[in-house]
């Protein structure tokens, strides 16, 4: 049996498809032309849900987390996304919860933080990235 790739979607990229109309659950499912399974971080959930309850947050930015967090539970109930489950406190920072995975897992991870991205390519990992706000690519 081939081994399945994980693909971690990171909180941004949840928010690509309220923002510019990209299905990314389709687009990675396009692009990603081997065996691969979606994962989210538990506390993905938790960044979503904070940006939604936080009175700082820009219109835009809470409407474009509502979209993401439902589209994530309607993914994971579909079983088209599993809930990577972690220890990590849950004011923890996604980001690094990502890099320590990365560090002892070959995985891509979808994302649009350029830092994180740096980081990720670092350590020679893949990432799938949004490019001219229409279409994914793996980088």
């Amino acid at each position: 049996m081939e081994t399945k790739i994980k693909v971690f979607i990171d909180t941004n990229f949840l928010l690509i498809p309220a923002m510019f109309k990209v299905d990314i659950f389709r687009e990675i499912e396009r692009i990603c032309n081997f065996n691969y399974e979606l994962y989210i971080i538990d506390r993905t959930l938790d960044e979503l849900k904070n940006i939604i309850a936080s009175q700082k947050s820009a219109g835009k930015h809470k409407a474009a987390s509502k979209l993401g967090l439902k589209l994530t539970e309607n993914a994971i109930q579909e079983n088209k996304l599993s809930l990577y489950k972690t220890d990590a406190p849950e004011d923890a920072v996604v980001d690094r919860i990502l890099l320590d995975i990365a560090k002892h897992e070959k995985i891509i991870v979808a994302t649009q933080d350029r830092q994180l991205k740096q980081y990720l390519r670092s350590f020679g990992m893949k990432i799938i990235d949004l490019r001219k706000k229409q279409y994914l690519i793996i980088t």
